[in-house]
């Protein structure tokens, strides 16, 4: 690591490899002497005292901390001091962590208590002991299946008979049924998390909820089917959460101009039906849009880092599996 003046730490790196730490001072650089007598004089009054687990320093006594300012970080001789294969980082970020593929308890701007659950989750995994008593109270352990865990997955695939009702021809949307007494079409069918386990890969707080998009793909298969244009309007009602029983009964009922999504557990006898959604269709009034494909990426689009994206969302509670991953 190199520290300093920027324009003579860029002449010394060239045309090497590199890349710069976000630091709010040149830590470890003659920069810092200026400081050093009045950080000595801040910290003198600390009491010091033989630690109770073993601990491997570059210097000791108040000098230690005067030094860690100023001199060269010695973190490979400490490493390699140190005779472990595991760490564990205490501190506000993972900064040294990726340098000995350790674990930080903490991460900057994030989660605190998911943050450090997550760093005692892989510790525990490489071996080490980890109290759980205190944190699980009167829980107890239960035996793991005996497969892997994938984000695959390999259920049955049987076809489901559907008498004399015409396929609707998208995967949601089932069957549909033409009423005897109405102008009015429903689409029925049954969301079941075994036959589409791509469904819990969307999760929002925790829970398994069909996604919005999903509901408005839904109303424009519908569209096509009734001969209707476009969707005019599209109002989301409730979420059509899957938690608690997996299997859904669902309908999306056409009424003229109107449509509406309601579902109920498969198994729910005469419970009321919840609406989820409801809308509005249109004719099409002219062409559809053409989208240009000619200049790519197009004029005045800027480029955006998507790293880490996920585990962003996944920390704001909104949970995107391999199958709504780009």
């Amino acid at each position: 690591m190199l520290a300093g003046v920027e324009a003579e730490v860029m002449a010394a790196v060239g045309d090497r490899e590199h890349r710069r730490l976000r630091v709010s001072h040149a830590f470890h650089s003659p920069l810092m002497d200026p400081m050093l007598d009045d950080f000595r004089e801040a910290i003198a009054g600390i009491a010091f005292r033989e630690p109770v687990v073993p601990l491997v320093k570059d210097v000791s006594n108040l000098e230690y901390w005067v030094r860690h300012v100023r001199e060269t970080v010695r973190f490979a001789d400490d490493v390699a001091a140190a005779e472990a294969d595991t760490f564990l980082e205490i501190g506000p970020d993972g900064t040294l962590s990726a340098l000995v593929d350790g674990i930080p308890l903490l991460r900057r701007d994030r989660d605190e208590p998911t943050a450090l659950l997550t760093g005692l989750a892989r510790l525990h995994v490489t071996g080490t002991h980890v109290d759980w008593a205190p944190l699980y109270t009167g829980a107890h352990r239960v035996d793991l299946p005996t497969y892997a865990f994938h984000h695959a997955w390999f259920w049955p695939h049987g076809s489901r008979p559907t008498g004399d009702l015409t396929d609707s021809g998208h995967p949601l949307l089932g069957a549909v049924v033409a009423l005897a007494d109405s102008d009015d079409v429903v689409f029925t069918s049954l969301l079941s998390v075994s036959a589409l386990p791509w469904l819990v890969d969307h999760t929002v707080g925790g829970r398994v909820v069909v996604a919005g998009a999903a509901l408005l793909d839904l109303a424009v298969a519908a569209a096509d089917h009734v001969g209707r244009g476009r969707v005019e309007e599209l109002t989301l009602a409730a979420p059509l959460d899957l938690t608690e029983h997996g299997d859904v009964q669902l309908q999306l009922r056409v009424t003229g101009d109107t449509f509406t999504v309601h579902s109920r557990p498969a198994h729910a006898g005469d419970d009321p039906w919840q609406l989820h959604a409801n809308g509005l269709f249109a004719d099409e009034t002219g062409a559809p849009a053409v989208f240009d494909t000619t200049q790519w990426p197009p004029l005045g689009a800027a480029t955006v880092s998507v790293e880490d994206c996920y585990s962003l969302l996944a920390e704001s509670g909104f949970g995107y599996g391999p199958v709504f991953q780009a």
